[in-house]
């Protein structure tokens, strides 16, 4: 038996993992970083909210108050600003489907968010309205 044909399963196999571990780099460097929520700063009639990349975003008002879940990491947090010279609160925390800002004030709110690239960031404005 020739000393060649018991060596070829072995590089092949060999050529079958460096072609994998190329392919998982390759990988690697080709998928995006996820969004991650960088800082949140008030206005002087809402929010901005800073991401390393655009996240996929999906808003509603609901019952006077503005909710925002943001496929994206970061960690909760929470304040206070004003519009007309009256509290709002608002709040970031985890939740099942990334990151819900919710803005809640005593009186029903209305919100309109626009978003775009600054910088490499992602800023995304909110502009907050009594109903």
């Amino acid at each position: 038996m020739d000393n060649r044909s018991k060596l070829f399963p072995r590089v092949i196999g060999s050529l079958a993992i460096v072609g994998m571990m190329v392919g998982l780099m390759i990988g690697r460097l080709t998928t995006p970083d996820p969004s991650e929520l960088q800082q949140v700063e008030v206005t002087g009639d809402g929010l901005v909210v800073w991401f390393n990349n655009e996240p996929k975003t999906h808003g509603e008002v609901v019952d006077g108050s503005v909710a925002l879940l943001f496929e994206a990491e970061g960690k909760a947090q929470k304040g206070q600003l004003k519009v007309n010279g009256k509290d709002v609160n608002w709040r970031v925390r985890l939740s099942d489907g990334g990151l819900l800002l919710t803005v809640v004030a005593a009186r029903p709110l209305l919100g309109e968010w626009v978003g775009r690239e600054v910088d490499d960031r992602w800023r995304l404005e909110i502009h907050l309205r009594e109903q």
